[in-house]
């Protein structure tokens, strides 16, 4: 562009331009060279100035231009750009070079601007890749790490690697009731079985428009709940001794009153009565525990899963900042009846996931349960983690819970324990991809304890081959130690616990490999028994002695189970009693925090009327609170119409539960005419 057009564009006259630096005597010398070796463009200010501030403020205030100028310059030399500086002086040296002819002073003033707009993208570029690099850098970095925690998460979850291989020694390394948050979304397991686009279908666009709701660990929100808000449940903690903290759940006082309402909707034998107590209070608890089994009683098993997740939600939403699912250091007393809830909304959850085909899911709820009291297990979950684990094909947990907890808990005196180990380790010696010295030991461990189980629980053996449709040879069936004889013999306690695992894992031993292993063993016993082994003696003997009475958290756990080969066997004392699917079988040695308030008292000289609507209605109070001070005559004309009201609102309920059934219509109404 010549010089006569940059005027124009600048609206100035010939011989109004302003003087070069020659004409000043400006000349810049060594002392005013730029700090990155780039020549002056014509300009006293630096670069820097030229490029990021307007000519009105460069013009205006050039000492604040200068001042930011050099502070740029110094920041930008202490980030080390000496290197691209150097490649701008030698793009831009040939150029800049000044002298005393006009037509040379022509050329760089028209050459100016250009140069000014193509170098102002420099520093800009700079940056991109000084961002870039550090970008690009920090990326590959963390891509590492995502491709090792992936690859290691792989080893792990892979259940073919041997006790020896990575993951097996970090699962080792690990508590054994060790919960890990993944492993209780059902969702995940699913989605290994089926994949993410079978399991998910349509939710994820459906997601991205969701409100926020606050991510939970035991459950996930749905959207046709209803608005959560505080339901007057907290958790404290009460003391930590030995590293292990105790906690437990508070009810406030308006809790209480809902409570109190609950167990009057219970006695009323309505469950409608408890659906308009849920509308007032949606996320109350044992509301939705009570509910969730009426539900299910009516085949309706969908509303009733949603009640126990729902339930759970509200106590999760209650939890203490340090009460932890996964450490297995948190304890609650099953005692305490505000901590009941949570026991019991965890174990029937983990049935319904279990019905639903998510046996992983189910044990990581059942490992949750036992780790919240191990010493007393309430809910005597070791009945059922067995179970659990086979069908898992958890097969190290289990023997290391055997191994582990044999010695103070003697575990193997339980039937479901005596034949699931040795299954367990059946199993591990049929697994191809691990060594043959581990899978030989498998073989001989699984051979001996099968062997204690039958001797040390003979009644099994024929009830187990029953329900697997499996005739047994002459020999065992004839034998007078697997007969009917072992099953009369043995006590009301231990016929429960073995009716029982028998209801329960029947299924996992029908696979003829399975039946295949069992009968030379069977042949094995028949043959000890014979030969009056030392070992059948002691069995015998110990079965008169131990199983004389089951304890409490037995009964709880087959009520809970609703096995109808356990159920059968219950005592008298057990099905004569009431049982709350909100509190089966409460503790004798309860710690009760608050107490519900005594009925009145209803006095004898009721009407008939009164004695009528009490029938229908125990809440029923046609008197209320009678006052004793009879000089009152007001106090007597309020009681008088509350109790009118009261009489009146009773006969609304009684009329709007009334449904009339409609006369059968006959589908020919002209009929035939003949009544013979």
């Amino acid at each position: 562009m010549s010089r006569r057009a940059l005027r124009r564009l600048r609206g100035e006259q010939r011989g109004q331009e302003g003087p070069g630096l020659g004409q000043l005597g400006l000349d810049p010398g060594p002392e005013r060279a730029h700090p990155w070796g780039i020549p002056s463009l014509g300009c006293p200010c630096s670069l820097s100035l030229c490029l990021q501030i307007p000519a009105e403020e460069s013009e205006d205030e050039p000492l604040a231009g200068e001042e930011q100028a050099d502070t740029r310059l110094s920041e930008q030399d202490t980030a080390g750009g000496k290197q691209e500086g150097s490649r701008d002086r030698s793009r831009a040296g040939p150029v800049t070079e000044e002298t005393d002819g006009d037509g040379q002073r022509e050329g760089q003033e028209a050459e100016q601007p250009d140069r000014t707009l193509a170098s102002s993208n420099k520093p800009r570029k700079k940056k991109k890749k000084r961002k870039t690099k550090k970008n690009s850098a920090g990326e590959t970095v963390e891509d590492n790490d995502l491709e090792d925690i992936d690859s290691l998460l792989e080893r792990i979850e892979d259940p073919g690697l041997a006790p020896q291989s990575q993951g097996g020694i970090i699962t080792d390394s690990r508590p054994l009731l060790y919960v890990e948050h993944r492993n209780l979304n059902p969702e995940n397991e699913l989605k290994r079985y089926f994949g993410a686009r079978a399991v998910l279908g349509d939710q994820r666009p459906r997601q991205r428009q969701r409100q926020y709701v606050r991510s939970m660990w035991l459950t996930a929100p749905k959207n046709t709940w209803p608005r959560y808000s505080k339901t007057g449940i907290t958790m404290q903690l009460l003391d930590t001794r030995r590293g292990v903290q105790h906690f437990t759940f508070e009810h406030h006082r308006e809790y209480q009153q809902v409570q109190f309402k609950f167990l009057d909707a219970v006695e009323s034998m309505d469950p409608n009565n408890i659906v308009l107590l849920l509308q007032m209070n949606p996320y109350h608890v044992d509301s939705l525990l009570q509910l969730s089994d009426v539900c299910r009683m009516q085949e309706d098993q969908e509303m009733a899963r949603d009640l126990i997740e729902r339930a759970l939600y509200s106590l999760e939403c209650a939890f203490h900042p340090v009460f932890s699912l996964t450490s297995g250091a948190c304890r609650l007393d099953y005692r305490r009846p505000e901590n009941r809830a949570f026991f019991l909304a965890l174990f029937k959850h983990l049935m319904f996931l279990e019905k639903r085909g998510c046996p992983r899911t189910a044990l990581e709820f059942c490992k949750l349960i036992l780790s919240l009291d191990p010493e007393n297990d309430p809910l005597c979950v070791l009945l059922l983690i067995d179970f659990l684990s086979l069908r898992a094909r958890e097969y190290t947990f289990l023997t290391r819970l055997f191994q582990e907890w044999e010695s103070h808990r003697n575990l193997s005196q339980l039937p479901n324990f005596a034949f699931s180990v040795p299954l367990a380790y059946f199993f591990l010696s049929q697994q191809e991809e691990r060594p043959e010295l581990e899978r030989s030991q498998a073989r001989e461990r699984a051979a001996r304890l099968i062997q204690l189980a039958l001797i040390m629980f003979p009644s099994v053996l024929m009830p187990l081959l029953d329900h697997c449709s499996v005739q047994p040879d002459a020999r065992v069936a004839s034998h007078p130690f697997f007969g009917l004889n072992a099953q009369i013999s043995q006590s009301p306690a231990l016929n429960q616990l073995t009716s029982l695992y028998v209801g329960r894992t029947h299924s996992l031993w029908k696979d003829p490999a399975v039946m295949a292993w069992l009968e030379p063993h069977t042949h094995e016993v028949l043959r000890m028994v014979e030969a009056q082994d030392v070992l059948v003696q002691e069995a015998e003997h110990k079965r008169k002695i131990r199983y004389q009475s089951a304890p409490r958290n037995i009964y709880r756990h087959i009520i809970l189970s609703e096995m109808k080969e356990a159920t059968a066997a219950l005592p008298l004392e057990v099905t004569s009693q009431p049982v709350m699917g909100f509190d089966p079988l409460p503790p004798l040695d309860s710690i009760v925090s608050y107490t519900r308030p005594e009925r009145m008292s209803h006095p004898s000289n009721e009407s008939t009327l009164s004695l009528f609507f009490r029938s229908l209605l125990p809440n029923f109070n046609l008197q209320g609170d009678i006052r004793h001070d009879g000089d009152d005559e007001a106090g007597a004309a309020q009681d008088l119409n509350q109790g009118v009201n009261r009489l009146m609102a009773a006969m609304r309920d009684m009329l709007a539960n009334i449904q009339f059934q409609e006369p059968p219509r006959d589908d020919n109404p002209e009929g035939d005419g003949d009544w013979d």
